[in-house]
């Protein structure tokens, strides 16, 4: 009975909640979100799906988890020294390309405000529109507006990625559009018709920026 007892503490030891998370990234890159399942989990950890009960309670739990561990490197970054522009330009890039390399994480962000990933998302946001100077009744607002820029770019941006078919490159959509775009009315198009150009040659990570910056200089007005 000993000696089981010391096997079992030793197989929990290595099972643990780090590396069933590890391996739950794994499996939602490469399958999504409908990939994930405890059954999958357990042929790839080798185990049991008891064993993983014992760590998480259920998947819910376990993408939380995963987007957690995901969003950590983006908001591990010290902003001090740094201005706030800078500050929030490193968090809106730090979540923008963590949507890009693991697109199942903009699903995950977009269902539950309340949840862990966003509320530090929202808070390193709205630490940085305090140091602004952006006025307290303002702050609400323009933290909010910065945050769901942030997360719905990002997210849009991996879920046109995921629409296209496997082996299409970006060059082949943003010129397809574009193509479509000049071919439209420019009575009925007018703007559309003008910048059908700068769609096929824009970068989505520089545009991304752009916006942040449109809307930290709206927050500057506010001063």
């Amino acid at each position: 009975m000993a000696s089981r007892t010391r096997h079992t503490g030793r197989r929990e030891e290595a099972l643990s909640r780090e590396r069933i998370v590890a391996a739950a990234v794994e499996l939602l890159d490469v399958a999504g979100e409908g990939g994930l399942s405890f059954r999958a989990l357990s042929a790839q950890l080798r185990t049991g799906p008891g064993a993983i009960y014992w760590h998480v309670a259920n998947k819910d739990e376990l993408l939380a988890a995963a987007t957690d561990a995901v969003l950590a490197g983006a908001l591990a970054a010290d902003p001090t020294g740094e201005t706030p522009e800078h500050a929030i330009r490193a968090v809106a890039l730090g979540v923008f390309d963590a949507i890009d390399v693991h697109p199942w994480v903009g699903a995950q962000l977009a269902r539950l405000a309340s949840q862990s990933s966003v509320l530090q998302v929202f808070e390193r946001i709205g630490r940085q529109v305090q140091a602004l100077g952006v006025p307290a009744a303002a702050q609400f607002d323009a933290a909010s507006a910065l945050l769901n820029y942030v997360l719905g770019v990002a997210g849009q941006n991996a879920a046109n990625a995921r629409s296209q078919a496997p082996g299409t490159s970006r060059a082949d959509v943003l010129g397809a559009e574009s193509a479509l775009w000049a071919s439209l009315d420019p009575a009925a198009y007018p703007f559309i018709h003008t910048v059908a150009g700068q769609l096929r040659d824009h970068d989505d990570r520089a545009q991304f920026l752009a916006g942040v910056d449109l809307i930290v200089a709206g927050m500057r007005s506010l001063q």
